[in-house]
């Protein structure tokens, strides 16, 4: 929501975002406002019941996800931001559940930045035209015809974050086979949007769903079956 309330001057002026809710005026920006202040209430309700450091993260965490959704008016870089804010839970949940952040959990973090940064570029790319003609920045915009390099660059990096975590946590066959398939999911994205076209870009994008469910699936059949 509060996604939506930054970007109501922009999305009436790009294809695919111009339907939403408050780009059409169905609803109002303070109606958006006050959701967004009763969501962090609920949020923030729900981590008192954790220990401190928790606590201590959510106020870094609601920052985060408070501003970013302003970076696209004064930087190329709101694809990276995304991920600081979106990863922010993977620091919390290890403090939540161990009461510390070991470095795994750092290059977890790290290898998601890197992972967002590059699928949210997909989605950049759908909406780069109206982005230029509107004044919005991002990656997909910054990148220019060096897009699918520096994409290729960014996919390679998360991935070998990723390995690096399966070496510190000590993971076995299953997280591997995970990796790999998700290494595979990846390629087919390039496949996809090798052209940059509008549908192939987003459905790389959306393609990332698989990408995740397959480190996912990894990592809970190598605790459960794994030994």
């Amino acid at each position: 929501m509060i996604n939506d309330y930054a970007d109501r001057w922009l999305d009436p002026q790009v294809e695919r975002t111009r339907g939403r809710p408050l780009a059409t005026g169905r609803v109002s920006g303070r109606e958006a406002l006050w959701v967004f202040v009763a969501l962090m209430v609920a949020a923030f309700a729900l981590v008192l019941t954790l220990n401190r450091l928790s606590v201590y993260l959510s106020v870094v965490g609601l920052f985060l996800a408070a501003t970013y959704p302003y970076l696209k008016r004064h930087t190329y870089l709101p694809q990276v931001y995304l991920g600081l804010a979106f990863g922010w839970g993977i620091p919390m949940a290890f403090a939540a559940v161990l009461g510390t952040i070991p470095a795994v959990a750092w290059v977890l973090y790290f290898a998601n930045i890197l992972w967002a940064t590059a699928y949210d570029t997909w989605y950049a790319m759908v909406d780069r035209d109206d982005d230029i003609r509107a004044g919005s920045k991002s990656t997909a915009i910054l990148f220019g015809d060096l897009d699918l390099v520096i994409q290729g660059v960014l996919f390679a990096l998360a991935l070998a974050a990723l390995w690096m975590v399966g070496r510190q946590a000590g993971l076995g066959i299953y997280y591997w086979a995970g990796l790999g398939l998700a290494t595979l999911l990846v390629g087919y994205q390039f496949m996809l949007a090798r052209h940059r076209e509008r549908d192939a870009c987003f459905h790389a994008f959306l393609h990332n769903n698989w990408v995740g469910m397959a480190v996912f699936a990894g990592i809970a059949l190598d605790y459960v079956l794994g030994g």
